[in-house]
Protein backbone atom coordinates (compact mmCIF):
# COMPACT_ATOMS: atom_id res chain seq x y z
CA UNK A 1 0.00 0.00 0.00
CA UNK A 2 2.62 2.07 -0.24
CA UNK A 3 3.78 2.88 3.52
CA UNK A 4 3.42 -0.89 4.32
CA UNK A 5 7.04 -3.16 4.12
CA UNK A 6 7.15 -5.97 6.49
CA UNK A 7 10.52 -6.59 7.50
CA UNK A 8 10.25 -10.07 9.25
CA UNK A 9 14.04 -10.87 8.56
CA UNK A 10 14.59 -9.41 12.53
CA UNK A 11 12.56 -12.38 13.59
CA UNK A 12 16.20 -13.56 13.71
CA UNK A 13 17.67 -11.02 16.13
CA UNK A 14 14.57 -11.76 19.05
CA UNK A 15 15.21 -15.65 18.89
CA UNK A 16 18.92 -15.45 18.84
CA UNK A 17 19.67 -17.29 22.24
CA UNK A 18 20.96 -15.32 25.08
CA UNK A 19 23.57 -17.14 26.19
CA UNK A 20 25.62 -17.64 22.99
CA UNK A 21 28.32 -15.09 22.23
CA UNK A 22 27.75 -11.67 22.02
CA UNK A 23 30.01 -10.42 20.17
CA UNK A 24 28.86 -13.20 17.66
CA UNK A 25 25.37 -12.01 17.45
CA UNK A 26 26.67 -8.69 16.58
CA UNK A 27 28.41 -10.16 13.54
CA UNK A 28 26.33 -12.34 12.26
CA UNK A 29 23.35 -9.40 12.61
CA UNK A 30 25.76 -7.16 10.59
CA UNK A 31 25.98 -9.83 7.98
CA UNK A 32 21.82 -10.08 7.78
CA UNK A 33 21.10 -6.95 7.26
CA UNK A 34 24.08 -6.09 4.84
CA UNK A 35 22.85 -9.08 2.60
CA UNK A 36 19.33 -7.69 2.65
CA UNK A 37 21.06 -4.57 1.80
CA UNK A 38 22.83 -6.22 -1.40
CA UNK A 39 19.44 -7.85 -2.62
CA UNK A 40 17.56 -4.44 -1.96
CA UNK A 41 20.20 -1.93 -2.81
CA UNK A 42 19.55 -0.12 0.45
CA UNK A 43 22.75 1.33 0.85
CA UNK A 44 23.64 -0.04 4.31
CA UNK A 45 20.47 0.83 6.34
CA UNK A 46 19.60 -2.55 6.83
CA UNK A 47 22.67 -3.21 8.37
CA UNK A 48 22.82 -0.27 10.71
CA UNK A 49 19.39 -0.83 11.71
CA UNK A 50 19.71 -4.90 12.60
CA UNK A 51 23.48 -3.99 13.99
CA UNK A 52 21.96 -1.18 16.21
CA UNK A 53 18.98 -3.31 17.45
CA UNK A 54 21.11 -6.55 18.13
CA UNK A 55 22.95 -3.98 20.53
CA UNK A 56 20.32 -2.90 21.94
CA UNK A 57 18.23 -6.45 22.66
CA UNK A 58 19.54 -6.97 26.27
CA UNK A 59 19.37 -3.78 27.69
CA UNK A 60 15.68 -3.71 26.36
CA UNK A 61 15.02 -6.91 28.31
CA UNK A 62 16.29 -5.79 31.26
CA UNK A 63 13.42 -2.86 31.30
CA UNK A 64 10.61 -5.33 30.39
CA UNK A 65 11.78 -7.72 32.96
CA UNK A 66 12.50 -5.02 35.41
CA UNK A 67 15.66 -6.64 36.83
CA UNK A 68 18.81 -6.30 37.79
CA UNK A 69 19.60 -9.58 37.74
CA UNK A 70 19.09 -11.35 34.28
CA UNK A 71 19.56 -15.37 34.45
CA UNK A 72 20.73 -15.99 30.60
CA UNK A 73 20.56 -19.94 30.92
CA UNK A 74 16.78 -20.12 32.28
CA UNK A 75 15.59 -17.15 29.69
CA UNK A 76 12.81 -18.03 27.22
CA UNK A 77 10.77 -16.12 25.45
CA UNK A 78 7.86 -18.17 25.99
CA UNK A 79 8.47 -17.88 29.50
CA UNK A 80 7.13 -13.86 29.01
CA UNK A 81 3.66 -12.95 29.15
CA UNK A 82 1.91 -11.32 26.04
CA UNK A 83 2.50 -8.42 27.03
CA UNK A 84 6.46 -8.40 27.67
CA UNK A 85 6.69 -9.94 24.30
CA UNK A 86 4.60 -7.37 22.62
CA UNK A 87 6.54 -4.76 23.96
CA UNK A 88 9.72 -6.44 23.88
CA UNK A 89 9.47 -7.18 20.07
CA UNK A 90 7.35 -3.74 19.23
CA UNK A 91 10.18 -1.58 20.69
CA UNK A 92 13.06 -2.99 18.40
CA UNK A 93 10.98 -3.25 15.64
CA UNK A 94 10.01 0.25 16.20
CA UNK A 95 13.33 1.50 16.60
CA UNK A 96 14.34 -0.51 13.37
CA UNK A 97 12.18 0.81 10.78
CA UNK A 98 13.18 4.21 12.09
CA UNK A 99 16.73 3.72 11.52
CA UNK A 100 16.02 2.15 8.36
CA UNK A 101 13.55 4.52 7.06
CA UNK A 102 15.42 7.56 7.85
CA UNK A 103 18.72 6.38 6.21
CA UNK A 104 16.41 5.65 2.75
CA UNK A 105 14.75 8.54 2.76
CA UNK A 106 17.47 11.13 4.34
CA UNK A 107 15.67 14.15 4.23
CA UNK A 108 14.39 16.39 7.01
CA UNK A 109 10.81 17.30 4.79
CA UNK A 110 9.67 13.98 5.12
CA UNK A 111 9.58 13.79 8.79
CA UNK A 112 5.98 12.58 8.68
CA UNK A 113 6.55 10.16 5.68
CA UNK A 114 9.03 8.47 7.85
CA UNK A 115 7.20 8.50 11.17
CA UNK A 116 3.71 6.91 9.08
CA UNK A 117 6.07 4.34 7.08
CA UNK A 118 7.92 3.58 10.35
CA UNK A 119 4.67 2.99 12.72
CA UNK A 120 2.43 1.21 10.27
CA UNK A 121 5.22 -1.13 9.02
CA UNK A 122 6.44 -1.86 12.60
CA UNK A 123 2.39 -2.97 13.63
CA UNK A 124 2.53 -5.08 10.67
CA UNK A 125 5.91 -6.53 11.30
CA UNK A 126 4.88 -6.96 15.25
CA UNK A 127 2.32 -9.11 14.07
CA UNK A 128 3.91 -11.02 11.84
CA UNK A 129 6.47 -11.88 13.89
CA UNK A 130 4.10 -12.66 16.99
CA UNK A 131 2.25 -15.27 15.01
CA UNK A 132 5.66 -16.67 13.72
CA UNK A 133 6.48 -16.99 17.73
CA UNK A 134 3.13 -18.38 18.63
CA UNK A 135 3.30 -21.12 16.09
CA UNK A 136 7.02 -21.84 15.33
CA UNK A 137 8.59 -21.77 18.98
CA UNK A 138 8.27 -24.83 21.05
CA UNK A 139 7.16 -24.89 24.20
CA UNK A 140 9.68 -26.68 26.63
Amino acid sequence: MGYINPLVYILFIFLYPINKEKGLLLIISFLLGLSIDFFSNSGGSNAAATLLIAYLRLPILHIIQNKTEFDYLLFDIKKLNFLQILVYIFSLTIIHHIIVFTLEYYKLQGVTQIALSSFLTSLLTTLLIGFSIALFVKNK
